[in-house]
């Protein structure tokens, strides 16, 4: 029987009734989700002073990884937003969810990155969160040549691309490089056991992310790792230590799967001695801001979000 679950916000809950929904994914209808158009970038950036680079940086293994850059006209010592991308590490590609760190590129000057790591069942294990670390890499070793100040890069993503990002956070601490001054974690998928309450709660049912999804995202990515053999940049909710990360921004909604493991955590961030911003947006269903920014809930969680950057990123009040 599946528990009891939280409400959805009512304008959400209204928006949300013409939407098809889904129980499960298999990989037919992956197949058939792959082939949908991207975001239009092209329509983004029409009304922006700003430029687009493409780049390719090695895979650990030598793959060509596509970097997008997309920089204000003559940046000079400009903060950094890396980007992952959506897409329950399946699918989307680096276009995805693109509207949400450009909105930081207009309030803040940033150069923004966005990374096309390969998706899964393709890749498997760590090649996903190594393609966007070498992505890193190449970032802030080109920062002079991109207008980039190297002390003000934000590792940022959305779903998969939030726990590829703490994943990315996880090893960059870990290997000494290179230097993250934050990291923003939008409803990040942290942890491959999908065994919280709200997993629980949002299973059985059509939904935008519900547990069975998540089970064939992770399954498609874990491949025949088991147990102990899964590693923390994988799924970030098995690190021990969460000691010595960047600030942290982490939010989710009260009506999605991963609402649980992601307060857990913060919580351990805390614990570790660290500091992290956490919010829960009351009847937020999965991606609720990407889905429908016109909803009043939406404008609001953007908000809080560009306001705890603009804090992060110039902590000197009178800067």
């Amino acid at each position: 029987m599946t528990p009891a679950r939280p409400g959805l916000d009512p304008e959400l809950r209204e928006l949300l009734a013409g939407m098809p929904l889904m129980s499960q994914l298999t990989p037919e209808v992956l197949a058939q989700l792959r082939r949908l158009p991207s975001a239009p970038v092209d329509a983004l950036l029409a009304h922006r002073q700003a430029g687009r680079r493409e780049v390719t940086v090695p895979a650990a293994d030598g793959t060509p990884i596509p970097l997008s850059i997309f920089s204000p006209h003559n940046a000079t010592a400009a903060p950094c937003v890396y980007w992952m991308h959506g897409g329950g590490m399946v699918m989307g590609d680096r276009f995805s969810q693109i509207d949400i760190p450009l909105e930081w590129l207009d309030r803040f000057g940033a150069v923004v990155v966005s990374v096309e790591y390969r998706l899964a069942p393709e890749a498997t294990g760590t090649a996903l969160v190594d393609d966007c670390y070498q992505g890193l890499l190449w970032t802030a070793g080109h920062s002079a040549e991109l207008g980039i100040d190297p002390a003000r890069i934000v590792v940022a993503g959305a779903s998969a691309g939030g726990g590829l990002a703490a994943g990315v956070t996880l090893l960059a601490r870990d290997r000494g490089t290179p230097p993250i001054a934050a990291q923003m974690l939008i409803c990040p998928m942290l942890d491959h056991r999908n065994t919280s309450t709200s997993s629980r709660q949002f299973s059985g049912g059509p939904g935008v992310w519900t547990r069975e999804m998540n089970e064939f995202g992770w399954r498609s990515v874990l491949g025949d790792l088991t147990g102990d053999e899964v590693p923390p940049y994988v799924s970030p909710a098995l690190a021990d230590d969460l000691s010595g990360l960047p600030a942290t921004y982490i939010d989710t909604g009260s009506a999605e799967v991963f609402r649980d493991e992601d307060a857990d955590y913060a919580t351990r961030i805390w614990a570790a001695g660290g500091q992290a911003e956490l919010h829960i947006w009351a009847g937020g269903f999965h991606g609720f801001d990407a889905l429908y920014p016109q909803a009043r809930i939406s404008a609001t969680a953007r908000r809080t979000r560009t306001e705890w950057l603009a804090r992060v990123l110039s902590p000197d009040p009178a800067a």
